[in-house]
């Protein structure tokens, strides 16, 4: 899908139609065909043997010419090994053997795993009793994408780097956009098993896109929609031989969304959960609420109930210092109102022991902002305070008698100089690498600025720290008063859900009084918990740079835009792509 063709979330384009010839050009789904478990290992449909890299064994394919053929290349290559070894010993150097143990191990044992996948580390192999796996991200970590032509400095990771298509068994990856042709390019359909959570409206639509592919190859899962609404949320499960990787990006399946024509990036959250070996390690197991909330979200979405049970055979108690935060699209009363959208996202700051009684700091970095009022930033505000969405609700049903009694909404001002939105001008993207035509992505109408209810005085021009590099991210920074371990807690939100009611929800009460939650869209993400600052430094607000001083997620999450940034005003619009 040329990037001229991707849909946005907040414009109001013929966004099905835009969205379903993305889908449509390559996917599909056998509705009869067998359920999922991550944990199966048996090999993709119609896998077909490829090359195979020197020193490593491998199970026999069936043709019997092949056999021979293994066992002459591995014959030849252990004799030059062994005159390599003698010739080593005999000038005093470090042998083969010490070189490459992994993979001479592998050719004196029955260990091997069952697609040529080259070993390092351990990842790929097949799980001993003797050592637990060494894992790439065992307790998660936050990268900036690559971006090509920018300097890699150690924090960020490429799409390959994710998704280790040579090692990749399973995978189920959902995406607001897709590049059908370049997804495919990033995969080995020969040995990886693929799962796609996509948007359709109907099951007309569905069909439709179910019949664009060979059913063999690529699996659907459609998200129930309810009213007006997209399947925005960014999420992969990629599943290896010994363990389960969760990626959660802030950017799409598309190229300009990993770096690769080097005018956006985004962020992304990893985490390596370890395969449990033993019947007793998993019934043991008692899942975090990431976990439970995690399988929650996949539930409501329908994705195959075997594999989402499958997902319990993995260890997550790494998981336990996160939360996974989402929005489900539709109303939801009763006790699940509380689990999703801003009223979620309380819960989760409530959960990791992190609400507060005080003020706090927030940033937001957005790639769309929708019709923006103060309902909408107190209920966030609210929920980074770790408050259940109610607080929000009662104010905003008082604010006529408030606005009797004290001549305004008190907490307007509060609201103004403790939160700042981050989205760039016009003249930001005018500059960047890719100027306008890299902007579409980027989404806010000046119908929205202009309104008298939008709060005007939060915006800062988002620049990023790489020289003329778009964002796409979604991201918010979370900095409470107070010094050291006596309090100042930090946190971040890394994820998909931009700064619009359609991502966050609005919350009210139906007749009989029962709060009912309502969401359009899916999204999902990350909360993260930052270090607390060193004794005796404080997140004050005093003065403009200090309120805007975001180095303590350094080393947790990496800062993409300039701090302090430019407000943006009469003088320095923002970047409105109707007006491009």
């Amino acid at each position: 899908m040329a990037e001229n063709r991707a849909a946005n979330v907040n414009g109001d384009e013929d966004e099905d139609e835009a969205l379903r010839i993305a889908i449509a050009l390559s996917l599909g789904q056998d509705p009869n065909s067998a359920s999922i478990d991550l944990t199966q290992d048996d090999p993709a449909p119609e896998q077909i043997p490829e090359p195979l890299p020197p020193a490593i064994s491998v199970p026999a394919p069936a043709q019997v010419s092949g056999i021979a053929g293994l066992d002459r290349k591995r014959m030849e290559e252990e004799r030059i090994a062994r005159l390599n070894k003698r010739k080593a010993a005999e000038l005093g150097s470090p042998t083969m053997e010490t070189a490459r143990p992994q993979q001479r191990q592998k050719t004196t044992t029955n260990d091997a795993p069952k697609s040529p996948i080259v070993s390092t580390g351990g990842l790929g192999s097949a799980p001993t009793t003797t050592a637990a796996p060494l894992l790439p991200f065992p307790k998660g970590v936050v990268k900036k994408t690559w971006v090509y032509g920018q300097r890699r400095l150690g924090d960020d990771i490429k799409i390959e780097e994710v998704l280790q298509k040579d090692k990749l068994e399973i995978a189920v990856i959902s995406s607001f956009q897709w590049d059908e042709e370049w997804m495919l390019s990033k995969l080995d359909m020969t040995r990886t098993k693929l799962t796609l959570v996509a948007f359709a409206n109907n099951e007309a639509q569905q069909e439709e896109i179910r019949n664009n592919v060979p059913k063999s190859l690529i699996r659907f899962c459609f998200p129930p929609m309810s009213g007006s609404g997209y399947m925005h949320s960014k999420l992969q499960l990629l599943r290896y031989s010994n363990y389960l990787r969760i990626v959660i990006p802030t950017g799409n399946f598309v190229p300009y969304d990993w770096g690769e024509t080097g005018v956006m990036e985004n962020m992304v959250f990893i985490i390596d959960l370890p395969l449990l070996e033993t019947v007793e390690q998993r019934k043991a197991q008692k899942l975090t609420p990431f976990a439970e909330d995690l399988v929650y979200f996949l539930s409501a979405q329908g994705l195959d109930e075997s594999l989402i049970n499958s997902l319990q055979k993995f260890d997550f108690s790494e998981t336990s210092r996160y939360a996974f935060v989402h929005s489900i699209a539709g109303p939801h009363t009763e006790g699940s109102w509380r689990r999703t959208g801003y009223c979620g996202l309380g819960r989760a700051v409530s959960g990791l022991g992190l609400a507060c009684q005080g003020k706090i700091e927030l940033d937001v970095v957005t790639a769309s902002i929708g019709a923006v009022n103060y309902d909408l930033l107190r209920g966030l505000y609210f929920a980074c305070q770790g408050d259940s969405g109610l607080k929000q609700y009662q104010l905003r049903t008082a604010r006529l008698k408030a606005r009797t009694i004290a001549g305004g909404d008190d907490d307007t001002e509060t609201l103004d100089k403790h939160i700042r939105v981050y989205f760039p001008s016009l003249q930001t993207v005018k500059e960047s690498r890719g100027g306008t035509d890299a902007a579409g992505p980027l989404c806010f109408q000046s119908q929205w600025w202009s309104a008298e209810s939008f709060p005007r005085k939060i915006l800062r021009d988002c620049q990023s720290t790489r020289q003329g590099v778009l964002m796409h991210s979604k991201i918010l920074f979370v900095r409470q008063y107070g010094s050291g371990t006596s309090g100042g807690r930090n946190f971040a939100y890394v994820g998909s859900a931009n700064l619009s009611e359609s991502a966050w929800g609005r919350l009210v009460k139906e007749k009989g009084g029962t709060p009912k939650l309502t969401c359009r869209n899916w999204e999902c993400g990350v909360v993260i918990e930052a270090p607390p600052r060193s004794k005796g430094e404080t997140n004050d607000s005093s003065s403009a740079s200090s309120a805007e001083d975001l180095s303590i997620f350094l080393g947790r999450v990496p800062l993409p835009m300039k701090v302090p940034s430019v407000p943006l005003d009469g003088e320095r619009r923002p970047w409105f792509f109707r007006d491009a």
